[in-house]
């Protein structure tokens, strides 16, 4: 089968756009009652689904868009969202959260990177992709991600540390 791999750009419906006024309440509630559905339909196809969410600390953010607007190598990274990032954080944890509650599933589960330090977050995303879609006998070769770094979703994890606040 195919796979498919969904990071939180994905989920903008979910997260960016009812805090930035993108859409209203109504396609928001529509977008996270559809998810579970839809990716239970891709997966019922044979698709296999792997969904990654990036988690960055409100420290780690200040230092990125700090570089973004400094840094003539990372100056494209800079978009006009930059600048309510921060003053919205609390805003885009808590719409963080309702999404990861409402779209994890047994059958799509989130993977949840803490990644204020890219080279372990990246380093584990690689293990953790190896490790689910490369055929076993490779897949056995490969250590397990750091759990302190990636980690399979679970309510929890909204409330002991693992994500963000």
């Amino acid at each position: 089968g195919e796979t498919v791999i969904f990071n939180r750009s994905w989920y903008n419906r979910g997260g960016v756009e009812p805090v930035m006024g993108f859409c209203t309440a109504d396609e928001h509630e529509h977008f996270l009652r559809e998810v579970p559905a839809f990716e239970g339909m891709l997966v019922d196809s044979g698709v296999r689904l792997v969904k990654l969410w990036l988690d960055v600390s409100r420290k780690e953010q200040k230092k990125r868009l700090d570089e973004r607007r400094t840094d003539p190598l990372k100056v494209l990274k800079s978009s006009p969202l930059d600048e309510a990032a921060q003053s919205r954080f609390d805003d885009y944890t808590a719409a963080r959260d309702g999404m990861l509650r409402r779209t994890h599933s047994d059958k799509a589960p989130w993977t949840c990177v803490r990644s204020d330090q890219k080279k372990p977050a990246r380093l584990a995303i690689l293990r953790h992709l190896v490790r689910t879609l490369a055929p076993e006998a490779i897949s056995r070769e490969v250590e397990p991600p750091d759990p302190s770094v990636l980690f399979g979703f679970e309510l929890g994890a909204l409330s002991d540390g693992r994500l963000a606040r």
